[in-house]
């Protein structure tokens, strides 16, 4: 081994510690380069560790991620695979479908659907795609051969219509396709905003329905037919073009029109021009006006009008539109009811001459009963006043008699002979009570009566006849005040209370009063025998008495009679309620003092009523044709145009058929079978509203009283009372307007 030195031997010393210098200094640089080596080469030892730890740590979470990506794949897989067994599922559901099926998504998107979807549409069935939009599916429908549209449709005008019935959330509708064949297209909107098209073929359904329609319509038109040939009237019908449709053969028979000439399709124009010359057109229509009518512009409104045929036959023309646009025409054969109609108006004539003539002689007769009636009364009062002075003079030396009468035997006669004179007495004052009251120059004190000022006397009276008959009898007093005749409203009271005690046996009589709105009612009760309904209306009458046991020793049969009489000249409503074998109860109503404005009767009330020209009305509904006749003629010669009818269900069709609403109206309440007077009161009042009227009643119970206070009608107790009828129809003008 050799070795070569660094420094040449043969250098000089200068040049040789230069070169060692040189060397050394290399060295050095070398030791320093070596040493910053190894530093870096520590570092990254490090760094090499700590990469590897995290590697290690990474490569664990990615084995873990490995791990969980394999179990999601396995899931994903075994839920795709489910999946495509549902859709292979529904699918096949879909399949077994009998309609055409398909599914949309909210997009409008086609999603899938059946082989029988389209399948009718066979240019557009194999086109049809998955993803397909609704609107593509709807142009190739509009676009295909198989879709049949009518002649003024068009491909696009129908699926602009189609796509507007898409907006809806549930459709459904018939398409019609070619050879005669027709599609049900549904569609109903999904939960998640989805469609459902559904297409089922209702082809046989179509043809049955319409078959059945051709059968019913065929059934129909017979029908028709046979209804208009069977009619009393001639019938045409035309079309909206003025042609004839059909017709039956009374219109050629009352028109003179051979039937040859009557044919289907003729014009209305030209039928009318075959119209005989002899038939004349009456009124203000004729031929002109009647074709202006049948024209397109003229069917607005019916017309009627009459035309003569030759000499005698009238008829009736009676035409109206149709909803086709079309029209008819009706004829109708009125001469039997112009002539009768004729002979009405002459008979009515007649009749309005014989009833003028009539009327003339009443009202002599009227006027000749009124100067008897006067002439009566003023024969009574004055016989009465002549009557009155010896028998009052016989009383009083019957009693003078008596006194000196030593005999039993002759004082017993004396004592009937001074009874019967009292009997006479008060016979006559009755009758000269009946004889004012009957008067029309009765006067009457209508003041504010205490009801205590006329109770208190009237008990001390009253207690002295019951305790002589062993009754009880009581007043209960009563601090109300009315408008009333003192006079007159005590002997109402007196007469009621006396005639309670006359016919009752054992028990008690019992006087009271009852508050009733603006009025008080007077009630006397007793415990007597009670009055049979159908006797009700009799004891009102003169010398009516039903019991003749308690009427031979007391009791001439007027007391009730003045009783009504004053009350209905007072105007004081009577009432009465019995029962056999319970007692009765009269009633009588005053109106309350300051509640109600005062009767004012006046002196002298009007012998004649004149309504004078103010063209009053009055409905008079009477089922009692003489009573009927005579207020009829009445009231018509106080100048009142008077409607009349026999019960409610005629008054009611009397007053439809002249379509005239009376001013005032006189019902009676007793009408027989159907409505009674309220009722039809409140009917006529349901119908055509309130007017003034008057109920007749011969009924004095307290359920007409009542019914009659609840619809604010006055009542009229029979007899009528012809003064009160008299202002009632006067007051009655005075409203009409």
């Amino acid at each position: 081994m050799t070795s070569t030195s660094l420094i040449n031997p043969s250098d000089t010393i200068e040049r040789q510690n230069e070169k060692l210098l040189q060397i050394t200094d290399a060295l050095m640089r070398r030791i320093e380069n070596q040493t910053s080596q190894s530093g870096v080469a520590f570092a990254q030892f490090e760094r090499a560790a700590l990469l590897e730890k995290q590697v290690r740590q990474r490569t664990s979470e990615l084995e873990r991620t490995l791990d969980l990506l394999q179990d999601s794949n396995a899931r994903l897989a075994s839920a795709s695979a489910e999946a495509q067994d549902a859709r292979r599922d529904l699918a096949d559901a879909i399949e077994t479908v009998k309609e055409g099926f398909a599914l949309f998504d909210p997009n409008d998107r086609l999603v899938m659907f059946n082989s029988r979807f389209c399948r009718d549409f066979r240019d557009v069935a194999p086109k049809l795609t998955a993803g397909m939009s609704f609107n593509e599916y709807i142009d190739r429908i509009a676009s295909s051969r198989y879709l049949a549209l009518p002649d003024a449709d068009t491909p696009a005008g129908w699926r602009v219509r189609r796509l507007e019935r898409h907006q809806d959330r549930n459709v459904m509708f018939n398409v019609e396709l070619t050879q005669d064949r027709w599609l049900q297209v549904s569609e109903q909107r999904t939960g998640k905003g989805g469609t459902v098209v559904l297409q089922t073929d209702v082809t046989d359904l179509i043809r049955i329905e319409r078959q059945e329609r051709a059968r019913l319509e065929s059934a129909q038109a017979r029908l028709i037919q046979a209804t208009l040939d069977h009619l009393n009237q001639g019938v045409a019908i035309f079309d909206e073009d003025g042609l004839l449709l059909g017709w039956n053969r009374r219109i050629g028979t009352l028109l003179a029109v051979p039937a040859h000439l009557i044919q289907l399709g003729i014009a209305f124009e030209a039928l009318v021009d075959q119209l005989g010359r002899d038939l004349d057109f009456l009124g203000d229509v004729d031929r002109a006006a009647f074709r202006a009518w049948a024209s397109r512009q003229g069917r607005g409104e019916p017309i009627s009008f009459e035309v003569r045929h030759g000499r005698r036959d009238v008829l009736h023309v009676f035409g109206s539109g149709l909803p086709d646009g079309g029209f008819l025409v009706s004829v109708t054969d009125v001469t039997a009811e112009r002539e009768a109609a004729q002979r009405l108006f002459e008979i009515n004539e007649m009749l309005e001459q014989r009833v003028m003539e009539r009327t003339l002689e009443l009202e002599d007769a009227l006027g000749a009963a009124e100067r008897a009636n006067a002439s009566k009364n003023r024969f009574v009062a004055a016989a009465s006043h002549d009557l009155l002075q010896p028998l009052s003079a016989a009383e009083l030396f019957i009693s003078s008699l008596a006194g000196r009468l030593e005999n039993d035997a002759d004082r017993q006669v004396a004592a009937k002979a001074g009874s019967a004179i009292k009997s006479a007495v008060s016979l006559i004052d009755a009758l000269l009570d009946i004889s004012k009251l009957d008067s029309d120059r009765q006067r009457f004190d209508i003041r504010p009566v205490a009801l205590s000022e006329i109770f208190l006397p009237l008990r001390d009276e009253m207690e002295v006849l019951a305790t002589d008959k062993g009754l009880g009898f009581s007043i209960v007093d009563s601090a109300l005040t009315v408008e009333s005749d003192p006079a007159y409203l005590r002997r109402v009271i007196q007469n009621l209370a006396a005639n309670a005690i006359r016919y009752t046996e054992t028990g008690r009589v019992l006087i009271g009063v009852r508050r009733q709105g603006n009025s008080a009612r007077i009630e006397v009760w007793d415990s007597g025998p009670g009055i049979a309904e159908e006797d009700q209306d009799r004891i009102f009458e003169e010398f009516q008495r039903l019991d003749s046991k308690a009427s031979r020793n007391d009791g001439l049969g007027l007391g009730l009679a003045i009783v009504e009489r004053a009350c209905a000249r007072l105007g004081h409503p009577l009432g009465l309620w019995s029962e056999p074998g319970r007692g009765s109860c009269f009633q009588v109503s005053v109106p309350l003092a300051g509640r109600a404005q005062p009767r004012v009767i006046s002196a002298q009330a009007p012998r004649k009523i004149d309504l004078g020209r103010t063209g009053l009305i009055v409905l008079l509904v009477e089922n009692e044709p003489e009573l009927r006749r005579a207020m009829q003629l009445l009231m018509e010669s106080w100048g009142a145009d008077v409607i009349e009818a026999g019960d409610g269900e005629a008054a009611i069709d009397l007053i439809a058929d002249l379509e005239l609403m009376p001013d005032a109206m006189i019902l009676d309440q007793q009408l027989g079978p159907g409505l009674s007077g309220t009722d039809l009161l409140v009917e006529l009042t349901r119908r055509f509203g309130p007017r003034p009227a008057l109920i007749l009643t011969a009924d004095r119970s307290e359920e007409v009283r009542r019914t009659c206070e609840s619809l604010g009608v006055e009542r009229m107790l029979k007899p009528l009372d012809r003064t009160r009828l008299g202002q009632f129809l006067t007051e009655a003008a005075r409203a009409v307007p």
